[in-house]
This record gives structure tokens, sequence and C-alpha cells, in this order.
């Protein structure tokens, strides 16, 4: 058997069964003073938690441009097969400079040029690997969640 309780609630006498509306139905005028201590209690704690976020994003933002100036000013060398070709990029992928050995110059202009995008490929390759390592040390020293940081590797 059901019944209604006096705050609106359907309750069950057979089964621990307790539905409320979103707004327990209709209050009496001695509890009318209690949602105000609550309502100013979460408007503490959103403004409390707006303060935290605010904080913890320029923390995230100082540290990013460090670990970019830190990339900025790495160099990173691939090569090509053979090591007869060498291109040096910085951490943010701009070309530094390349080097070729006679060897590879005598190998004829089709040659070079596979070379010297093989070595350029290898020395993209490494660049990005040191970002996403960085980035995911990175985060992982905010204490962002493994699956966050994941996403920084992508």
């Amino acid at each position: 058997m059901c019944a209604l309780s006096r705050s609106g609630c359907l309750m069950s006498n057979r089964r621990s069964l307790h539905i409320c509306g979103l707004f327990e139905g209709k209050k009496d005028n001695n509890e009318k003073g209690d949602d105000a201590p609550s309502k100013a209690g979460i408007m503490g704690n959103m403004q409390n938690l707006y303060e935290t976020v605010k904080k913890a994003q320029m923390v995230v933002q100082v540290e990013a441009v460090r670990v970019q100036k830190e990339l900025a000013a790495a160099e990173f060398d691939g090569y090509c097969e053979g090591e007869l070709v060498k291109v040096t990029l910085s951490g943010n992928q701009q070309p530094v400079r390349t080097e070729i050995t006679e060897a590879a110059m005598e190998l004829g202009p089709e040659k070079l040029s596979l070379l010297i995008t093989e070595a350029y490929k290898d020395a993209h390759q490494k660049s990005v690997e040191a970002m996403k390592e960085r980035m995911s040390g990175l985060a992982q020293s905010l204490g962002m969640p493994p699956g966050l940081s994941e996403g920084l590797k992508q």
C-alpha cells in the first residue's frame, strides 16, 4: 500500500521505496528558513571552486609557456640511412641546418633529395616525441588524470 507523506513524497509499506518530487512538495511555514544557509554554502563552494580552477589555469599556462621555451631552444638531429645527411630541427620543428657529406653529393640529385627527406622526417619524429614526453610530464606534474595526459600526446 502506498501513501503520500506530509512532504508530498510517495512511500510504500511493502518495500523501502521512497520517491520524492524535485522540490519535495509544499513546505510548512517553519521550514522556510532552512534553505538560506544551504544556498549560501553552495554559492560559497562554487566561488571556492571557481577560484581554484582559475589558479590551476594560471599554473598550467605558466608551465606550458616554460615547456614551449625549452622546446624552442632544443635541437633535434635526424639522419638518413648511413648518416650521409644530417638535418637539425628546433623543438618547434623549425629547420636549423642541413649537413650533406661528399658521399651523398656523389649519389646524384634524386637520391640526395630522398636522403634529405629521410633525415628531415627522422628529426621531425624526434622533435615531436620530445614534445609529447614533455607535455605528458607537465600534465602528470599538475596531477591530471592519466587519460587526459594521454590526450596531449596526439
